[in-house]
């Protein structure tokens, strides 16, 4: 079997545990996401022959940069309208998206949030842009950049995962109150990929 198959699979596991070390709150679920972290851990250690306590890029004190994220901005076939899914823990709605997992390209990452959160298989349409959330955010939450695309449903909605409790069409001059992305974003957001412009910063 080829070294980076290996290399590339066991560096998934180790994004997965520390995914799951911070979100989860099961014990259970704690303990083993621990034990494939250190599992990895010590599997990476052996395989490149290093130590995982010196700088390495699960470790923020190398050169800090914003987290990326990806939000989706989907239409109607009219396209007054557009897609959002509600927040299962603060019942608030957002356009379907979220981190961006090691290894997935971003239009791979808006495919994967849009099936979990809404059950909606799309396409991609074009690219809206790059914006920095980091002015929109909490003094304690991380600096962000945003990836945006605009893109179409393909054939029904599905059944989606637990993060998301409802999945609606909202007209796109009255849309709900949100959560994760603030109301001001979302409407320059879903205003821009109307308008067929590419927005940025």
């Amino acid at each position: 079997m080829d070294s980076k198959y290996i290399y590339d699979f066991v560096v998934k596991v180790q994004a997965i545990s520390k995914i799951g070390l911070v979100h989860s709150k099961d014990p259970y679920a704690l303990s083993n996401y621990q034990e494939l972290s250190d599992l990895s851990t010590h599997f990476l250690e052996d395989f490149q022959e290093v130590k995982f306590d010196r700088n390495n890029y699960f470790e923020r004190n190398v050169y800090p940069t914003p987290n990326v994220s990806v939000r989706t901005i989907i239409f109607n076939e009219d396209r007054t309208k557009v897609l959002m899914v509600r927040e299962a823990n603060t019942h608030t709605y957002s356009l379907p998206g979220g981190w961006s997992d090691l290894y997935n390209s971003p239009s791979e990452t808006a495919k994967e949030e849009c099936m979990q959160e809404a059950g909606a298989s799309i396409e991609i349409v074009r690219l809206v842009g790059v914006c920095s959330r980091t002015p929109f955010k909490q003094p304690t939450s991380v600096p962000e950049y945003v990836v945006l695309f605009e893109a179409k449903l393909v054939g029904d909605l599905k059944e989606h995962e637990y993060e998301t409790d409802d999945v609606s069409w909202f007209d796109i001059n009255n849309l709900p109150e949100s959560h994760k992305v603030t109301n001001e974003e979302i409407n320059r957001f879903v205003s821009a990929a109307f308008n067929g412009e590419t927005i940025y910063d």
